[in-house]
């Protein structure tokens, strides 16, 4: 019965050992395999439960320009890593977030904490990632997250509310607006004096690319130019966007800082 019991218990540390190591090279897939968006359902053994004032957290990677972003539950996250790196190799200890309180904060907290031990990723079952410790241990599992947010949800009008945080003001004679034409990859607006045309780019790696990389705007003279300057400096920085619970649309620089909001004109 003791040789056994003994047999049993060895067998037992052999399979938690497989199920908790990222050692085994089989199991690296290339840094391609990690890129898109992925759900974090699982943090240090423990599955995720969102609540209902919570948002499920995710983590996108885009391994062309090595940009991380996603959501810990509350704030937007952001950071980078080095595609150059070896094979399963992911230091992600340098992430950082906006600054949003919410009502519960827990789940944000566990997400953060384990984002910093992060130094490699391994391929799981069901197409699952782990993202792993330096002691090669799992501290999240990653599953493929299916598109939330669609390049469609841009189409038509938009005014333009708020740039780097700051409102537009209601009174100005002339509202700023963007109108995109996705069917045509092509935007016309106005930035509060001048007229705006151009395209813009996407990326089929990430739903949520979006720049502007060559704006025309037409060259009158107004009272105000403060307020257009911020947008068409902003404009220029765009790198992403997302669409918010109410319906709005905010867009991002590539650190993941919003530069503009808009609102269904």
């Amino acid at each position: 019965m003791k040789k056994i019991a003994v047999s049993m218990c060895m067998v037992g540390v052999a399979l938690v050992l497989a199920l908790s190591s990222c050692r085994s090279t089989k199991d690296i897939p290339s840094l391609s395999s990690i890129n898109g968006e992925w759900n974090i359902i699982e943090i240090n053994g423990i599955s995720v439960s969102p609540t209902n004032v919570q948002k499920a957290p995710f983590i996108g990677f885009d391994t062309a320009t090595g940009n991380v972003y996603g959501n810990s539950g509350c704030n937007r996250m952001m950071g980078s890593f080095d595609v150059n790196d070896k094979p399963g190799n992911l230091d992600l200890s340098k992430m950082g977030s906006t600054r949003m309180m919410c009502p519960d904060m827990t789940l944000e907290q566990n997400v953060l904490g384990a984002l910093t031990q992060v130094k490699g990723y391994k391929q799981m079952g069901k197409g699952h990632i782990a993202l792993c410790n330096g002691a090669k241990r799992p501290v999240l599992i990653l599953q493929k997250k299916a598109a939330d947010v669609q390049l469609s949800a841009l189409n038509g009008a938009w005014l333009i509310t708020k740039v780097n945080s700051e409102a537009v003001q209601s009174e100005m004679d002339t509202k700023p607006f963007l109108q995109f034409d996705i069917e045509n990859k092509s935007i016309h607006g106005n930035a509060g004096c001048n007229i705006v045309n151009g395209g813009f780019k996407t990326d089929d790696n990430n739903v949520r690319s979006i720049s502007f990389p060559a704006l025309a705007t037409t060259m009158m003279a107004c009272p105000a130019m403060d307020v257009e300057s911020k947008i068409l400096k902003a404009m220029n920085e765009v790198a992403s966007f997302d669409q918010l619970a109410n319906g709005g649309i905010e867009l991002y620089d590539a650190n993941g800082t919003v530069v503009l909001v808009l609102a269904k004109k």
